[in-house]
């Protein structure tokens, strides 16, 4: 059996959450990672109620120990790493701390680098593996008020280009998705219940995963880097 890691796992209706469970139904073993261990119980807790295999483990993406000793626990048999932490850091440039600012950059594009070292390390010595990056709206143009977060976004995406470039003839299949617009999940149900209420303007998560999933398939001979994902009322 083959070893999945998800990083950025919150609740049971998140993109993190559905990801472990789709590649668990796959017959992956999923490490389930994130900083708050209550989720990550809950979703291992379903995925093996459903017959499948799963590992919580608590991590921090921005601690570099805890990224190694998280990819050291999935060992030879890494197959598919998935990188979907991120915050979602809104505030105006003359206003922000630079602490704020740093804060934003570390969780989405150092994080980011991080995980994707640790993965190829692993994946390039028998010359395969999947590595995915979860990107945004962000990741493509940047926006007024958001200007922390649309500048770590795009420095991901960046370094998911060059990681595509640099470690496709080591057999590893960089991509990208870029979730355009907001995810129809427990976070905007909760926070933004208004907006929640427009259904047809949130992005299904099912959808979502659908398409990680087919990056995770393509062949070597039909390999795509970025995949984008919005609904058909999304003015792009």
């Amino acid at each position: 059996m083959g070893t999945a890691i998800v990083i950025g796992v919150g609740p049971d209706q998140g993109l993190g959450a559905q990801l472990c469970k789709r590649f668990a139904a796959e017959g992956l073993h999923v490490l389930v990672a994130g900083r708050t261990r209550a989720a990550l119980d809950a979703v291992v807790a379903d995925i093996v109620a459903s017959g499948g295999r799963a590992t919580a483990v608590v991590a921090d993406a921005t601690s570099e120990a805890d990224t190694v000793a998280l990819f050291d626990r999935a060992g030879a048999d890494l197959e598919l790493a998935i990188y979907n932490a991120g915050n979602n850091t809104a505030g105006k440039i003359i206003d922000m701390t630079a602490e704020y600012f740093e804060q934003s950059w570390r969780v989405v594009c150092f994080g980011g680098f991080l995980f994707g070292r640790e993965a190829v390390r692993r994946m390039a010595p028998k010359g395969a593996g999947t590595l995915l990056f979860t990107g945004a709206s962000a990741s493509l143009r940047g926006r007024s008020g958001y200007g922390a977060f649309n500048s770590s976004k795009a420095g991901l995406r960046t370094l998911a280009q060059a990681m595509a470039k640099e470690y496709a003839g080591d057999g590893i299949h960089v991509g990208h998705v870029v979730v355009d617009g907001a995810i129809g999940g427990e976070k905007i149900r909760t926070r933004f219940p208004e907006a929640a209420s427009r259904e047809e303007r949130l992005i299904s998560i099912e959808g979502i995963v659908d398409g990680f999933v087919f990056l995770y398939k393509q062949p070597p001979r039909a390999w795509s880097f970025e995949l984008d994902v919005r609904t058909s009322q999304e003015k792009w």
